[in-house]
């Protein structure tokens, strides 16, 4: 295993212990910057992915969690069975990263981290059995994100190939997905998609509901807060049956002339 490790990235360590792990990978009480890491880096890992057990306090988890960004990666490695989420009981003395053959404690100091290294065997058996126990003891973090890979695939069967490559060019330009002032969040970016594409509102919300996003009263507020704003236009389209359906369309000049990969800026500063 890695010796003592001094990085300025925690992903750099994460890397590291990653490639070591000859089985599994017991992560515990990481900081939310540590949770947001590990996911990028696991995403990216490829096949050789040893399977990782987090055992994290909830807020961290939630906190984490809140962006699409990584909760959707986080999803689909849970889904591959390659992630699980437990939560912590209290907190641990340090953040830990604990493999068969050694436990690294995660040590910050100003914008550097170690990775401090012990492969005492008896030392290493002792704390994979403490956090094993209270791994089982645990109650699983039902994470409700759907993984990125389905929201994809039922966006270019349902919606349309377009729609859903300018929601990777939208996801691929933000550096979060809050919506809290620091991100659109994925229904406001779903619905700048399907008005790009003059898709109609039943049709993205419904979407959006079977996948899991969010529910069709949510897209509906969401839409209207947008039309409000000038962002969103909408026009209704009668159908046999029923009451018009509205086909949603881009407002703003701006908007209508910006490549997919520019809506998330534009958006933003017309919402400021």
């Amino acid at each position: 295993m890695v010796s003592n490790l001094l990085k300025k990235d925690i992903n750099d360590i994460l890397q590291s212990a990653l490639s070591e792990a000859t089985d599994d990978l017991l992560l515990i009480d990481p900081t939310e910057a540590t949770i947001q890491s590990l996911v990028e880096v696991a995403t990216d890992f490829g096949d050789e992915l040893p399977t990782v057990r987090m055992l994290a306090d909830e807020r961290a988890i939630k906190a984490t969690m809140e962006d699409f960004l990584v909760a959707s990666k986080a999803a689909d490695l849970i889904d591959s069975g390659l992630l699980s989420l437990r939560t912590l009981d209290g907190t641990a003395a340090n953040s830990l990263l604990i493999s068969d053959e050694s436990v690294l404690a995660l040590v910050e100091a100003g914008d550097r981290i170690a990775a401090l290294t012990t492969e005492d065997d008896t030392f290493v058996e002792s704390a994979r059995e403490t956090y094993h126990e209270q791994w089982e003891a645990a109650d699983e973090f039902g994470l409700r994100t759907p993984p990125i890979s389905r929201v994809r695939e039922t966006l270019a069967a349902d919606i349309g190939e377009q729609p859903q490559a300018d929601f990777d060019a939208v996801l691929a330009g933000l550096d979060t997905a809050r919506g809290d002032g620091e991100g659109l969040d994925e229904v406001t970016i779903s619905l700048l998609v399907a008005a790009k594409n003059e898709v109609l509102l039943y049709d993205i919300s419904k979407w959006g509901e079977d996948v899991g996003i969010a529910s069709k009263a949510t897209f509906s507020r969401t839409k209207t807060k947008l039309e409000e704003k000038g962002l969103i236009a909408t026009e209704k389209v009668p159908i046999d049956v029923g009451r018009p359906r509205l086909r949603l369309q881009l407002g703003d000049d701006r908007l209508r002339e910006a490549a997919a990969d520019e809506l998330a800026e534009i958006s933003h500063e017309l919402l400021d």
